[in-house]
């Protein structure tokens, strides 16, 4: 297991946001942290640490009044560790090599390919072919209902009809480098991972798996590390020091 770093950002700022109430209309969430500090500031300690693979996350949409300034952060922070983060939210093939080339490691998708509820094959295809499967990390974010997991699009407010299932990832895994996966119903809470989630990931012994949501504690982490078999890196939000909460970021990069 090893720590994966986030900077997600929403109306130009460095935020910590509950996942689930991310919706766009007027660009709302409900805030558990407003950073005073810009992208490239966390972006430096993470350098300064050494630690690599983390993300940074736009959470606005294209047609955003915000977006521009979102986009502006997520650059100085690519440009301020070149080659340390990973970049998700709207990249597409049009916009993937301008990230890239502002120093991310990886692109990070999940609207393009999984468009209008279900698979693009096609644009799965386009983004392999634009960006290489090196450079790809697929996001595969879900959500609870009718007791499965589903894949959830577009900022985490549309339900796809894919579940979430080894097979899946299996077939997947071919395309990609990585997997990205925010159990969004806990996201932002802090008050303990999905642990069911958390098995079924770590069943599978492909492409390597970073979970996000709900860590609050070091426990949460033996948990994750438990349930996940060991396979699982982590990313810890609000719950982390440097954004208002309890775990300790320098603790946390000794994993």
């Amino acid at each position: 297991m090893k720590f994966r770093p986030c900077i997600d950002i929403h109306n130009g700022k460095v935020k910590q946001i509950v996942g689930g109430s991310l919706t766009d209309v007027q660009d709302q969430a409900s805030e558990n942290f407003v950073s005073e500090q810009d992208a490239s500031f966390y972006a430096e300690l993470y350098k300064k640490a050494g630690i690599k693979g983390g993300h940074v996350i736009l959470l606005n949409g294209h047609d955003s009044p915000y977006y521009e300034s979102t986009k502006e952060q997520a650059i100085l922070a690519l440009h301020t560790y070149p080659g340390g983060l990973q970049i998700g939210g709207g990249v597409n093939p049009e916009n993937a090599g301008e990230y890239l080339s502002a120093g991310a490691s990886h692109v990070i998708v999940t609207s393009y390919v999984f468009k209008d509820g279900r698979i693009s094959w096609e644009n799965l295809n386009k983004m392999k072919e634009t960006v290489g499967k090196e450079k790809l990390v697929l996001d595969l974010s879900c959500r609870r209902k009718d007791g499965k997991y589903y894949i959830v699009t577009d900022r985490w407010q549309k339900f796809t009809d894919v579940t979430m299932t080894l097979d899946i990832m299996k077939e997947l895994g071919s395309y990609c480098d990585e997997f990205l996966v925010h159990a969004v119903d806990v996201e932002g809470k802090a008050r303990g991972v999905e642990t069911e989630l958390a098995s079924l990931l770590g069943e599978y012994k492909g492409n390597p798996v970073t979970y996000a949501g709900g860590v609050g504690s070091m426990k949460d982490i033996e948990d994750l590390r438990k349930y996940g078999k060991d396979r699982l890196d982590v990313t810890v939000g609000s719950a982390l020091d440097l954004f208002g909460g309890n775990i300790s970021f320098s603790e946390l990069i000794k994993l």
